[in-house]
């Protein structure tokens, strides 16, 4: 009979975005006997948690220093990545990554490596990033193959990754997580099954503000933009910050172009992500083509 699996519910909960509750499992999982390894693996994924949270101060002060654990000091890399939007800042911590990721005790350490992933895309080093998971050591491995193989639209690849999921652990979070990913990246002819599956995982496990962001894109790539707004105000509703994330801040301001919404209530989501993300991909990309246009229009301007 095997053994149960002691950390299931936290990583699960993790997967899940469910990053208050994981927290809590932690720390109720700290109480009981555990084996040094999943020990380990208890204090990472609560640091990941505050990551996730936005608790950069607390996982730079557990993780830095060159006495911790690699796969601790990565994850006070990545906590520095995300507080310091300047490009110097970050240019600091992928050397530090890079250096980190060379060292011979770093080599077999797969949570330094899936760190090292998170990192590498959030810099858009896509080649990097895919090196560091490719080989597919655990499901978290696989997992962020088949996102990496969809932004650079290979579906071929992204499958063979599910297919190796799915041989680790069917029914597993991940999983599921995956089949739902590439569904919606499939197209409207896919997007019903996407549906499917992350209602079925907010009815087992309950929404997060995650789980609610892929069904509202789910929802929009089947074009059913209504019940997409309806998932994104019960996202932003959510009391663990729904309100002020990227993701959901982002997909009110398609989901509201879509509906035709008045140009001020689109503004209004736009002006809250700038405010509070200014590095983020759609930010940097709305300023390029603002930037173009005003300079565009300068061209034809009346002069008296």
């Amino acid at each position: 009979m095997a053994e149960p699996d002691e950390l299931y519910t936290l990583r699960a909960q993790y997967w899940l975005g469910h990053y208050n509750l994981a927290l809590d499992e932690g720390r109720q999982a700290a109480r009981r006997p555990m084996p040094p390894h999943l020990k380990t693996e208890r204090e990472e994924i609560m640091l990941r948690s505050q990551l996730a949270l936005g608790q950069y101060d607390l996982v730079v002060a557990e993780g830095g220093g060159s006495g911790k654990p690699p796969a601790l000091q990565a994850l006070a890399l990545h906590a520095k990545f995300l507080s310091n939007q300047s490009p110097d800042s970050r240019s600091a911590v992928i050397d530090s990554l890079k250096v980190l990721l060379a060292s011979p005790e770093s080599a077999s350490n797969t949570t330094l490596q899936l760190t090292a992933c998170h990192i590498f895309l959030g810099a858009n080093l896509i080649r990097e990033a895919l090196q560091c998971v490719h080989m597919g050591l655990t499901m978290e491995h696989l997992a962020m193959c088949i996102q990496i193989y969809i932004k650079i639209d290979r579906l071929d690849l992204a499958n063979d990754a599910l297919n190796l999921l799915k041989q680790a652990d069917e029914d597993s979070v991940l999983a599921q997580l995956g089949s739902a990913q590439l569904a919606i990246a499939h197209g409207r002819s896919r997007s019903d099954d996407a549906v499917h599956i992350l209602s079925g995982l907010s009815e087992q496990y309950g929404p997060s503000v995650m789980l609610l962001n892929s069904l509202a894109v789910a929802n929009m790539v089947g074009g059913k933009y209504e019940a997409a707004e309806g998932n994104l105000r019960e996202a932003i509703g959510d009391e663990s910050g729904g309100a002020k994330d990227a993701d959901t801040l982002v997909n009110m301001v398609v989901c509201a172009q879509h509906l035709g919404k008045k140009s001020e209530e689109i503004e209004k989501y736009l002006s809250m992500l700038k405010a509070g993300h200014k590095g983020h991909p759609f930010v940097q990309g709305l300023e390029q083509v603002e930037g173009a246009f005003e300079r565009e229009s300068h061209k034809y301007q009346l002069r008296a």
